[in-house]
This record gives structure tokens, C-alpha cells and sequence, in this order.
């Protein structure tokens, strides 16, 4: 097989005295020049390309991403679908995309309304009686969450409450939020199939119990059976329930947190509310409550008033929740986020709500029986899958020393995003896998036949999979290596 060729940085484009000086900003002798010992002695090491390489240099940069536009993506436990373009050319109209984040109330009417109309539709599929949308990300609605907690039993005098009990099979941020919120994590076990073991959550409860933080379904990709006895644990020794919103796409329009017991949850509106995510951002991680934490939200919330025929709407602030755990952003959340959701969800319509959780589910047990029949181990065979669900390759780590990543990185070469790896943690030699409700059939059928493929690759030709991948600009990587000596910088050739 050949070996690619290095991608070529900007730096090879660049010639003495190339340029696109067209696109230099005009100089203006109003603008103050630096003292001259500020100023450089030597012109910084910067390519000198024209603007045609410049712009195909990057496009093709930009064709060699791994993207939801582009592959498919069974990133576990993050909710990896398509984005309707529809919400971002909403999102993008000059009314509300040129809103200024300080405009008054008076002049943001619209987008007010918007976010108001926001908060109670989330609230709606949640069973939440408040919801808080500045919050900006999933990890940021987290730490609100659990702030609120606590804010909720100091209210109360209750100091020593400061356990949060987390369960192995909770999303991996949480025992990081509990502790920078300043809390002791309790880690819980989980039974053979899945399920919170009741035995450990009635040890660990007690006085100094503040609250559980879990998902359902939980990372494990099954629904959590028993989650009203938990509640009930929890709630009788004095702590309170938080629901990781990670894995909401599973049950969206089906069943509600609220409905389940729980007190506070958190939304990735930039996963199951379909804004395109990766990366880094950009992100919304919007928290509702019910009716203990309702005072302790952040601020601000968009509040309405008036009759229904002359409502208006303004931004509720300290005055208004003088026991608010305080503002997390600067201004109501990333504004661009909410609006897509907000249209997501209209676009919608609460039977479109009701679909999102059945197809999700739907595609995920397809997906689950297709890769057990081409000879795969469910981590959990007696489970029906949620929205995902996870393989353990420890059989063939054992027998042909085929690891999990060696599986994932051969993917690449297939034209498949790799699946989550290695989370959770407590399945051996995992793979993580949550095709969503946008995939269709077909694109199963491709990525069970890539996966069956590799199977039979490990019969014969161990090596070339411990190599892969094969075709991607990129070959494996020296993980660690890269790790601790990681070297961005480019440096000129020596003469």
C-alpha cells in the first residue's frame, strides 16, 4: 500500500516578496506608532503566499475533516447528528443576528420573546417548573447545577451535606463538577446488568448526602429500571437528584426527568436540540428545575408580563431572585445556540419531539442485532439498547490482539468517524456507539459491513490493522509521545 505524502503546511507556499496586499487594512497616519523599542528589528518568520494559495491551501485542509456534513459519526454519548441548515439560516436573520448584546428590552422584544418561548418549551420536555438558559456548554450546566444544590441546603442551614454520590456509569464530567464545586464524591457500583446496585446507593446515602448525579439512560446505553427507587432513596435521606442531560436524545417526547424524580438536569442544547457542536464549541448547556431549586437559578431568566394580548418580556435579575446562585455569563448564554434550538424544537412540533427519541432508539438496536449477527459481543447482551449502546472487544484482544483502537482507527480508512473508545471505563476494551435518528438505513448497513470487514482483517493480518490508518494524511500517532512532548511550533529548514 503507499503511503501518503505529508500535507503540505503554508510555510511551503511561501516565496520572498508573494503576498495579497489587497487584503492589507489601509494605514492611517491617525494611528499612534509604537515607540521604537517596541518595535521589531527583523519582520516576523510569516509565510509570504498569494491569496489563491492561501485559499486552497485551507479548503483542502478543510476536506480532510471528519465531519457530520461529510461522514458518519457514532461518537458515543455525544449525540453526534445532522443539523438542520433551516436553524442556522433562522438563526442568522439580520433581526436577531445583529442584536446587540446590551440592546434594551424595549428593542429586544423579538428575541426575548424567542428565549421565553425557549424556556417553556424545554420545560415542557423535561417537566421542569424553571429553566435557565446561561449556561454555556454541558460541563457550565453542570457546575449550575450542583451549585444550586448546594445553595439549596445551605438555605436551609444544612451545612454538612457536601456527598455528591456518583455512580461508575455516570458521564465522566460529573465527579469533576461535584468536586470544583467544592464536594466530596461518593462513587457508587453498578450491578451485571447495568443498573444502579440499590444496596450501594442505601450504604452510601446519609446526612452528609447532598445529592446523586446520574444520567438515564446511563452511559452504559441502557435505562436506568429501578430510577423511581432511586429517587426515593435519595429524596428520604435528605439529598436532592441530578440528571446529566447528555443522553436525553434516548428518551426525548417519551419520558421526562421530572417525571422521574429528578431535580435539576442540564441540556446539551448543542446535542439533542441539533446545534453543530464539536471541537470545542459552541455550546449551551441550559438547566431546569423543579419547584426546591426554583429559587436559586441564574440569573438572568427571561421573564414575561401582561394579559396574553400586550405581553412583554424583560430579563429577571437579582431583584427578582435575591437567592440566585449569581451570573455564570455575561449576558442571557451564546445567543446563536439558543435561537437554532429554538427553531429546532419549532420546527419540530411535539410529535416531531416524540420521533427524535423513537428513531434515535430505533437505530441504535438495528445497529446493536446487525453487529452481534457479524459476530461482535454486546457489553451487555440481555439489554435492550437506548440511543447507544457498547461493544467489548476483549474476546478479540485476547485471542488476536486486536484492540479497541486498532478497530477505530481502521474505521478511518472506511470513511467512518470512530466510535467513542475506552468509555466508560468499567467495559473492557470498549466501543461506545450512538448512530442518532438522523442515519439512515444504508448508512447502518456501510458501517456494519466496514465493521465486519475488520473482523475478518484480524483473521489474517494482525499487523496491518495495528498499523492503520492506512489512507488518512495522518498515520498513527505515538500517543503518549505526542502527550508529553507536544510540538506545534514550525521552525525554518537549516541552510
Amino acid at each position: 500500500m503507499n503511503l501518503p505524502m505529508r500535507e503540505p503546511l503554508i510555510f511551503d507556499y511561501s516565496a520572498a516578496g508573494r503576498g495579497a496586499s489587497a487584503q492589507w487594512p489601509e494605514r492611517s497616519a491617525s494611528v499612534p506608532q509604537l515607540p521604537a523599542q517596541l518595535r521589531r528589528r527583523q519582520r516576523p518568520a510569516l509565510p509570504e503566499a498569494s491569496e489563491l494559495d492561501v485559499v486552497r491551501h485551507y479548503t483542502r485542509l478543510s476536506q480532510l475533516n471528519f465531519s457530520i456534513d461529510t461522514h458518519f459519526y457514532p461518537l458515543g454519548s455525544c449525540t453526534m447528528k445532522y443539523n438542520p441548515k433551516a436553524c442556522n439560516a433562522a438563526a442568522l436573520l439580520p433581526e436577531l443576528a445583529g442584536r446587540h448584546p446590551l440592546a434594551s428590552a424595549r428593542h429586544s422584544q423579538g428575541f426575548l420573546s424567542c428565549m421565553y418561548e425557549l424556556q417553556e418549551m424545554l420545560k415542557e420536555v423535561t417537566g421542569m417548573q424553571g429553566v435557565a438558559l446561561s449556561p454555556m456548554a454541558g460541563a457550565h450546566g453542570e457546575f449550575a447545577g450542583v451549585a444550586m444544590i448546594r445553595a439549596y441546603h445551605r438555605s436551609r442551614g444544612d451545612l454538612a451535606r457536601n456527598e455528591i454520590i456518583v455512580p461508575e456509569a455516570a458521564h465522566g464530567t460529573n465527579p469533576a463538577t461535584a468536586t470544583m464545586c467544592g464536594c466530596v464524591v461518593r462513587e457508587i457500583a453498578v450491578d451485571a446488568d447495568g443498573d444502579v446496585d440499590l444496596d450501594a446507593l442505601r450504604a452510601a446515602v446519609g446526612p452528609r448526602t447532598a445529592g446523586i448525579m446520574l444520567t438515564n439512560p446511563s452511559t452504559l446505553g441502557v435505562f436506568e429500571r429501578r430510577i423511581e427507587e432511586v429517587a426515593r432513596i435519595v429524596h428520604q435521606a435528605g439529598g436532592l437528584l441530578y440528571y446529566d442531560g447528555a443522553n436525553l436524545n434516548a428518551i426525548l417526547g417519551k419520558v421526562r426527568p421530572g417525571d422521574m424524580g429528578f431535580d435539576v438536569i442540564h441540556m446539551n442544547l448543542h446535542k439533542t436540540f441539533s446545534t453543530p457542536h464539536g471541537g470545542g464549541g459552541p455550546g449551551a448547556g441550559a438547566v431546569g428545575v423543579g419547584p426546591r431549586l426554583l429559587p436559586f437559578m441564574p440569573i438572568p431568566v427571561v421573564g414575561r408580563h401582561g394579559d396574553g394580548n400586550g405581553d412583554s418580556y424583560r430579563l429577571l435579575g437579582e431583584a427578582d431572585l435575591p437567592q440566585s446562585i449569581g451570573r455564570l455569563t455575561g449576558f442571557i448564554g451564546n445567543a446563536g445556540v439558543l435561537l437554532r434550538a429554538y427553531v429546532y424544537m419549532r420546527m419540530l412540533g411535539r410529535a416531531g419531539m416524540s420521533r427524535v427519541g423513537e428513531y434515535a432508539t430505533l437505530n441504535s438496536n438495528y445497529l446493536l442485532v446487525r453487529l452481534q449477527q457479524a459476530g461482535f459481543d454486546a457489553a451487555y447482551p440481555q439489554r435492550r439498547a437506548s440511543h447507544e449502546f457498547i461493544l467489548t472487544l476483549k474476546r478479540l484482544a485476547a485471542d488476536k490482539g486486536v484492540t479497541a483502537m486498532d478497530v477505530a482507527k481502521r474505521l478511518l480508512d472506511f470513511g467512518f468517524h470512530a466510535p467513542t473508545t475506552y468509555f466508560p471505563l468499567l467495559v473492557p476494551e470498549c466501543l461506545l456507539i450512538e448512530p442518532t435518528e438522523t442515519e439512515s438505513r444504508e448508512t447502518l448497513d456501510a458501517f456494519v459491513a466496514a465493521m465486519a470487514e475488520i473482523l475478518r482483517e484480524a483473521d489474517h493480518d494482525v499487523e496491518m490493522l495495528k498499523r492503520a490508518p492506512h489512507r488518512m494524511p495522518v498515520r498513527r500517532l505515538d500517543d503518549v509521545r505526542a502527550a508529553r512532548e507536544l510540538d506545534l511550533a514550525w521552525r525554518p529548514a537549516e541552510r
